[in-house]
């Protein structure tokens, strides 16, 4: 599972550091993509190939819609000796982002965010909602 929280800047080239505790898990290639929220999200080639294994059992019509929106939006990436990813323009774009990187782990991928809209996001989850969420799961403490 992939977690944390760490603050990078993208250079003038487009490219950034990804901490090495996210690099064990994704591998030394991966794939950037993106799906729905504004954010550049990372995939092992492991995770990413279940991902499009999943999307191909959906409908002929709605699979092939699927599959274009992301393969067309996803790009394969390797770490230089720096650490760090080239991103490309226009996953860039679609997460607006430009010189200041967000990178948190979600559990099964990492998401690269603008600070700004990762904190919009987030202050979606409320200490209450996340509570009550966490009352929803079978481990939770009991109140």
């Amino acid at each position: 599972m992939l977690r944390g929280r760490y603050e990078h800047n993208i250079d003038a080239k487009g490219r950034v550091f990804v901490p090495s505790k996210l690099r064990e898990k994704l591998g030394e290639k991966f794939v950037a993509a993106v799906a729905f929220d504004p954010c550049i999200n990372l995939y092992s080639e492991e995770r990413w190939s279940q991902l499009l294994a999943s999307v191909e059992a959906l409908p002929a019509g709605e699979a092939f819609a699927m599959q274009r929106y992301l393969s067309s939006n996803a790009a394969d990436v390797q770490v230089d000796s720096q650490g760090r990813i080239l991103l490309p323009k226009h996953l860039l774009t679609f997460a607006s982002l430009e010189k200041a990187a967000l990178i948190v782990g979600a559990g099964d991928r990492a998401e690269i965010w603008s600070p700004e809209l990762y904190e919009q996001a987030n202050a979606l989850m409320t200490p209450e909602k996340v509570k009550e969420q966490f009352m929803k799961l079978s481990f939770a403490p009991k109140a």
